[in-house]
């Protein structure tokens, strides 16, 4: 994936910020969200949870494999200061790729980037485990950092609670966050199907303008051709169109096509070639660029990763090494 952070299409940052508050809770109530979710907690025993972006409160308190020890420090003021800390850190350093920290009492939560395109929606967050076993002298580490915050905690109840803590190897935890990372792509597909299908509650003459170009998006259309089939101005149509949808029309556009891309390479013997002509791409260089901003990889990577690098096709001409 490339390490360049650019803004959610050409929306400005209002509208965007409108549709990642909106994905987010849609995601959240996806039947695949929800059956992944219980099929994790259940085979491994973690919490797991999807944080919107810029939220830093942990959101496994509300797991019911919530790790006791994490769920008695959220309630305490001053430590919860240091756990909102380090979710920040995550947050920054999980822009690209699943990153793992560790507490101030050793205990490590990962975050998974959920993505649209090049834009962090939010993350998908697990962990509240140690690598190593507790020890004593980890926990009167412990109660000296409390002291310090000057808490009153119930020692006995926050000991127990701190052995009772979950022990797992690096590498079997490692692999649990590479299966949320495949979930994670996942999700990131399915945000923006959302950005396609539900951009517009709209007036009549919007849900026209979307029905046109859904049924010429293959040919080379113009935001002039459409304004021209809703009886609006371009100028008009432009705004209106920004307005309800939250997305400018080449973005809308592309977006679609790519969906359709998506759909064609679902078929083994499609070259990525015939999927971007037959969707309306007019360039191979233009189909790359748009296809790798949007879906956030390259359509060899993203039929590869669908089919396996070694299935029967053609040589795979200039899509093999695009920018």
């Amino acid at each position: 994936m490339p390490h360049t952070s650019l803004p959610l299409a050409d929306t400005p940052a209002p509208a965007a910020a409108e549709h990642q508050r909106s994905i987010v809770p849609h995601l959240e109530r996806a039947e695949i969200f929800r059956d992944y979710v219980k099929a994790f907690e259940s085979a491994t025993g973690l919490p797991l949870a999807l944080r919107p972006l810029g939220s830093f409160q942990s959101p496994l308190h509300q797991s019911h494999n919530v790790n006791p020890f994490c769920a008695l420090m959220a309630a305490r003021n001053q430590s919860c200061a240091a756990c909102l800390r380090m979710q920040h850190r995550m947050e920054t350093e999980a822009s690209y790729d699943a990153c793992t920290l560790e507490c101030f009492a050793g205990l490590a939560e990962s975050a998974v980037p959920v993505r649209v395109g090049e834009k962090v929606l939010g993350h998908l967050q697990t962990g509240q485990v140690m690598f190593r076993a507790p020890t004593k002298t980890g926990f009167q580490k412990i109660v000296r950092q409390l002291a310090e915050w000057k808490l009153d905690v119930d020692l006995a109840k926050l000991e127990a609670a701190y052995f009772g803590t979950r022990v797992i190897a690096k590498k079997q935890y490692e692999s649990m966050v590479r299966l949320i990372g495949v979930f994670a792509q996942h999700l990131s597909e399915l945000s923006n199907q959302m950005l396609v299908r539900e951009a517009a509650a709209e007036m009549p003459a919007i849900a026209k303008a979307r029905a046109f170009i859904a049924e010429h998006k293959a040919e080379e259309i113009s935001l002039a051709d459409v304004a021209r089939a809703v009886n609006m101005s371009g100028f008009y149509f432009c705004k209106v169109f920004k307005r309800a949808t939250g997305l400018t029309f080449t973005d809308y556009l592309a977006r679609l096509r790519v969906e359709t891309v998506k759909e064609m390479l679902l078929n083994p013997h499609v070259r990525v070639s015939e999927a971007a002509y037959a969707s309306g791409f007019q360039s191979l260089s233009q189909f790359n660029r748009v296809f790798r901003r949007i879906a956030g990889e390259s359509p060899t990577v993203y039929r590869d990763r669908i089919h396996g690098p070694s299935h029967g096709l053609a040589p795979r001409s200039a899509f093999a090494h695009a920018a």
